[in-house]
């Protein structure tokens, strides 16, 4: 039921035919490390280049948002030559929100999911 109310309060409040691509870029990506965050701190992973960063960290110390962001940036290199500029600027402002929040809360001493033994 809440979540029926609070879907139907939003779109009274926010009209996706107006969002704004630098808005949903940021908010989009920072509520994306958030979920990252979840994910790490129960040992989760969405695959790929988040289990690369995750055992270089562990293996080698290089924090996995660092990591992120450093691939983040070589494909944003490569799609200068097939994206507009405007999309391409909210998509490395929507990565750099996502990675900082990557690498300001994800470290191995803090909150890890307990597990049963």
């Amino acid at each position: 039921m809440l979540v029926y109310v609070l879907s139907e309060l939003r779109a009274r409040f926010i009209h996706l035919s107006m969002l704004d691509p630098f808005y949903a870029a940021v908010i989009g990506r920072l509520l994306m490390g958030v979920g990252f965050i979840v994910l790490f701190r129960h040992q989760a992973s969405l695959g790929g280049v988040n289990i690369l960063a995750l055992y270089l960290q562990d293996s080698y110390g290089i924090r996995a948002g660092k990591l992120q962001m450093a691939v983040d940036l070589t494909i944003f290199l490569v799609s200068d030559f097939v994206v507009d500029a405007k999309a391409l600027l909210a998509s490395v402002i929507g990565a750099i929100a996502l990675n900082l929040v990557i690498w300001m809360n994800h470290r191995r001493d803090r909150y890890v999911a307990w597990s049963a033994p």
